[in-house]
């Protein structure tokens, strides 16, 4: 049977400069690698946490979108993990970008520009 790991997952972004300062400062991702077509109608950008071979967030940015994503009911997110979990909570807070706490399950979501949920998980 063929194996399978997983690469990245993409999301779609309104203001690509915004969303990469945002992935930047919140989570410490920075872009590896750029897609730009010749005639610009479209740039897709990967972001990474650094760590070999690690998955990576797909950032698509398409030049004739100009109104928000419709996120339907946002019954998805995806998940970091840090190793600082007070620190993050602190920076996300100053932030404002946390947007549900779960303080029994030791966990929190902080939105991005567009308004997609990301867990943050603490190291157990």
């Amino acid at each position: 049977m063929a194996k399978f790991r997983f690469v990245h997952n993409n999301i779609n972004v309104l203001d690509l400069d915004k969303s990469m300062a945002f992935y930047k400062k919140a989570l410490g991702l920075d872009e590896v690698r750029r897609i730009t077509p010749e005639d610009g109608s479209f740039i897709i950008v990967y972001l990474s946490d650094g760590t070999e071979g690690g998955h990576q967030l797909e950032l698509t940015w398409l030049r004739d979108w100009e109104r928000p994503y419709n996120l339907g009911d946002n019954e998805f997110h995806l998940a970091f993990r840090t190793d600082n979990y007070e620190q993050a909570h602190k920076l996300h807070e100053e932030m404002g970008c946390i947007c549900y706490e779960n303080p029994g399950m030791g966990i929190y979501f902080i939105n991005d520009p567009d308004g997609y949920w990301l867990e943050v998980l603490p190291t157990r």
